[in-house]
């Protein structure tokens, strides 16, 4: 008579429990990295996590004003400084969701988990990026909230700033001069464009000459600065007429971008609120019986909105 089998459990942990729980971890891991990678504008505005709430306000701070002080006279207050605030929407829940059949997962000679986990954090990642890029664009449209806090600008270089890769650096440095004599921070300033204005760039001699200061490596097809903003590029920026309103949004990415060629913002620009971070789950046993298959969700809550209009610019191929 045969002997009972002993088997190694590769997803149990320590030898006990739920036989999936390591599978679990990686592949939650896995969707992560797979956010983070394709993920560019996290890093390029203001995040802020609440623990409860459907909004949250950011408060924006006018300027204080400096003065000398006459000998004798009380020290009692002179500057009032202008406030006010922005309330950020919290958005529905957002999913990417898969579900794997058992059989078919088995017969596969590949990990498949690992390729659908990729997906889905690329699929958030995508509409993360989407969603902030556009609330920039019409943050540049905008007008400050307070008297001395500035406007956002839009620099209108005609048809050739999306086909000639010098009128779109002489446009990035218009970028920087509009920020500095709006007294915006200079660093953490970045542009945002799309991959054929991005080789433009990288095509362009007085951009990558290092005898004139340029900064990128031809052979690379890389940009790394121009006029001290840093250059990326996403197919995520938005270029059509966007009017309707997904269910499930609390916030308006509504807006004509058919004009759109690139976006330069300031960190203060605009701003995340996150209620629920991104996490992974997978379903239990009922469904894996109901089904014979398991169901990964990827998901989570969050809002954009605008900050400081002042610290976003768009450059634009309407006529100037």
């Amino acid at each position: 008579m045969p002997e009972n089998l002993i088997l190694s459990r590769p997803g149990q942990q320590n030898k006990s429990g739920d036989t999936e729980a390591l599978f679990m971890k990686v592949f939650t891991g896995e969707v992560m990295t797979a956010f983070a990678e394709v993920n560019i504008m996290k890093d390029l505005h203001r995040v802020r996590t609440i623990d409860h709430g459907k909004s949250a306000s950011f408060a924006v701070l006018g300027k204080a004003a400096a003065r000398y002080h006459v000998a004798g006279t009380a020290i009692v207050g002179s500057n009032q400084i202008a406030a006010n605030e922005r309330v950020i929407n919290i958005d529905d829940l957002l999913i990417a969701d898969v579900a794997i059949y058992d059989l078919e997962d088995a017969k596969n000679h590949y990990d498949v988990r690992q390729e659908y986990s990729k997906q889905l954090g690329w699929a958030l990642a995508r509409e993360f990026d989407k969603k902030t890029m556009r609330v920039a664009v019409k943050a540049a449209r905008s007008s400050g909230i307070i008297d001395d806090e500035p406007g956002g600008s839009v620099i209108k270089g005609g048809p050739t700033v999306a086909t000639d890769g010098e009128v779109l650096a002489e446009a990035m440095f218009a970028c920087a001069q509009t920020w500095d004599e709006k007294d915006i921070l200079e660093w953490e300033r970045s542009l945002v464009v799309k991959p054929a204005q991005f080789y433009l760039l990288a095509q362009t001699t007085k951009v990558l000459n290092r005898d004139w200061g340029g900064a990128g490596v031809y052979a690379d097809g890389k940009v790394l600065k121009v006029a001290g903003i840093q250059i990326i590029k996403s197919n995520n920026l938005p270029s059509t007429n966007i009017t309707a309103v997904t269910p499930g949004e609390k916030n308006d990415y509504t807006g004509d971008f058919t004009d759109t060629v690139a976006l330069a913002l300031q960190k203060e620009a605009i701003g995340t609120v996150k209620l629920k971070d991104l996490t992974v789950e997978k379903s239990g046993s009922d469904f894996h019986i109901m089904y014979q298959s398991t169901m990964m969700v990827a998901k989570y809550a969050m809002g954009h909105g605008i900050l400081r209009p002042g610290c976003a610019i768009e450059i634009s191929k309407a006529p100037a």
